[in-house]
This record gives C-alpha cells, sequence and structure tokens, in this order.
C-alpha cells in the first residue's frame, strides 16, 4: 500500500482469491482455453481468406470478428497466466493503462461489429436480390471502419478519464488485469462526475448496439413470417442462430458489468462474469460459428480433404 497519499506508479494485480493449488490447476485450464482460441480464431480467417465460397459479406465481418477475439484474449489471458502462476503481478502505471486501453478498444469494437453483422442479416434477409448490390466491398469496410473509429473515441474518452483520477489508497488491484470498477476502488479523489461519463459512454455504445441489433432482426422476424414455407422459414432463420447466440453471451455480460450499479462486494462476482466475457467468448465464438454453419463445416472438410491428399503424394 502506497503510505502517506504518495500516488501510485505501480500496481499489483491480486488475481483470484484462491489456494495455491487450485491457481495452478486454473492455470492450465486458461493456458489450454487460450491455445485453443487462438487456434479456432486465427484458423477461422485463414479459412474464410482460402476459401473463395467464403467471400461474402458475412465472413468478411466474421474474420473481423475472429480477429478482435484473437487482441482480446491476448490483451487479457497472458496477464491472467502470469497473476496465476505467481499468486500476485506487479505491473506498471504505463502498461496498465496499456491493457486499458486495447482491452477497451477490442470490447467497443466487438460491440459495433456485432451491430454491423445483425444489419448485414437484415440486408440479406430482407432484400435478398440487393444484397450483392448493397454489401459492395466499400460498403464492408466502410462498416468496419465505422466500428472501428466509433470504438476509438469511446476508448479514448474512457482511457483518458480513467488515468486523470489520482490513484493512492492502495497499489493492489483485486482483479486479475486492469478493468474500470477495481480501479475505481483504489481513487483518493471524488470520483462522482468520472463514474457518470463511464456510465453515459458504456450506456451509449451498448444501448445503440443493441438497439441496432433489434431492430434489424425485428425486420428479419417479419420477413420469415412471411415465407409460406415452413422448411423456408427455418432455412433462412438458421442463416442468424450463430450471429444471435454470439450477440446473447457478449451483451448479456456487458451489461451486467457496466450497466448496473456497483456495490463494494461486488468485485468476486465480476472477476467470475470478466472471466467468461474475455475467456470463454472469444473461445466459443469459433465453436459456434463453425458448428452451425454449413458453408464454414463444408470448407473445412474440403480443407482436411487436401491435407490428406497432400500427405499421401
Amino acid at each position: 500500500m502506497e503510505k502517506n497519499g504518495t500516488l501510485v506508479k505501480e500496481f499489483v494485480l491480486m488475481g483470484f482469491t484462491v489456494g495455491a493449488e487450485v491457481q495452478m490447476v486454473l492455470f492450465f485450464i486458461f493456458l489450454t482455453l487460450y491455445l485453443i482460441t487462438m487456434g479456432g480464431n486465427l484458423g477461422m480467417i485463414f479459412l474464410i481468406q482460402r476459401d473463395p465460397r467464403l467471400q461474402t459479406p458475412m465472413y468478411f465481418f466474421l474474420s473481423h470478428l475472429s480477429f478482435l477475439d484473437v487482441c482480446y484474449s491476448s490483451v487479457i489471458i497472458p496477464q491472467m497466466l502470469e497473476t496465476l502462476k505467481s499468486g500476485r503481478a506487479p505491473i506498471t502505471y504505463e502498461r496498465c493503462a496499456t491493457q486499458f486501453f486495447f482491452f477497451t478498444l477490442c470490447a467497443s469494437t466487438e460491440c459495433f461489429l456485432l451491430a454491423v453483422m445483425a444489419y448485414d442479416r437484415y440486408v440479406a434477409v430482407c432484400n435478398p436480390l440487393l444484397y450483392v448490390t448493397a454489401m459492395t466491398p466499400q460498403t464492408r469496410l466502410g462498416l468496419v471502419m465505422g466500428a472501428y473509429s466509433g470504438a476509438m473515441v469511446n476508448t479514448v474518452i474512457r482511457t483518458g478519464l480513467t488515468f486523470s483520477i489520482s490513484f493512492c489508497k492502495s497499489n493492489q488491484v483485486d482483479f486479475f488485469f486492469c478493468d474500470l470498477p477495481p480501479l475505481l476502488k483504489l481513487s483518493c479523489m471524488e470520483t462522482g462526475l468520472q463514474e457518470l461519463v463511464f456510465s453515459l459512454f458504456a450506456f451509449i455504445v451498448i444501448m445503440t448496439s443493441i438497439s441496432i441489433i433489434l431492430i434489424s432482426y425485428l425486420f428479419i422476424i417479419r420477413a420469415i413470417l412471411r415465407i409460406p414455407s415452413v422448411g423456408g422459414r427455418a432455412k433462412t432463420f438458421s442463416t442468424c442462430v450463430s450471429h444471435m447466440s454470439a450477440v446473447a453471451l457478449f451483451f448479456g455480460t456487458l451489461i451486467f458489468m457496466y450497466l448496473r450499479v456497483n456495490t463494494d462486494n461486488a468485485l468476486e462476482k465480476d472477476k467470475i462474469v470478466s472471466v467468461f466475457y474475455t475467456v470463454a467468448i472469444p473461445f466459443l465464438n469459433p465453436i459456434i460459428y463453425s458448428l452451425r454453419n454449413k458453408e464454414v463445416k463444408e470448407a473445412l472438410k474440403k480443407l482436411f480433404n487436401r491435407m490428406k491428399i497432400s500427405q499421401t503424394v
């Protein structure tokens, strides 16, 4: 703990309040999940780039989602593993700010990108004849750049406000990475105004994205209900199931973390929820999109057949 009001120049991440044996078990579990996450998402990007049948707007956006999940995991999990290995891990003020910046950027971009993917499904289902002309390469790139740009604005403001706060109560962060709720507990100044701005921007980012997704799916559902055959409705709906699953998982955890009233005893619950959206969701996304997607499964099958042929030659 910093004494006599000295400002913190280095933090100590306290990680999980469990015994050493449990920490080592968690270390190997998270390491395994991280390696699978990297393999799954990088594999998805490689598959989309390699297979001509996946050169469509939907898979263009999916490749960016996989890229974000790779970055997301790499910002958080190595630091988590370091904390689990040693029980606690020192992190410089600058490194903490950098981690916070890139974590916020990845999370914000994923919010907007999921909204873009919902709009893509809306165009595909409600205006299928205009889909190719509406989703040109320039339009796709513009939508993705818009997602990154909006996320960058939120990230710069959020990071600037967070690290303009004076931290002097302690240098011990009761978390496994530099996130907003545990950092606010170390402030030695009144943070009411900052917390109001944080909540406002979190509300804008999350609710703007959710609004676009909900409106898109209202039109999608209306279009599906107009399809006369049950088989046609099921086939059309199946193209949206993977995205709907990813949306429910991601936004459900973000709403719990950032759009609720903070309490003094909430950090332990926050750790569990944070593990879910920083470890589990990037791990699950490529599984969701591969198991629920006929084109991806066919592309994987084709790739494995090519590998078998090349090995026999």
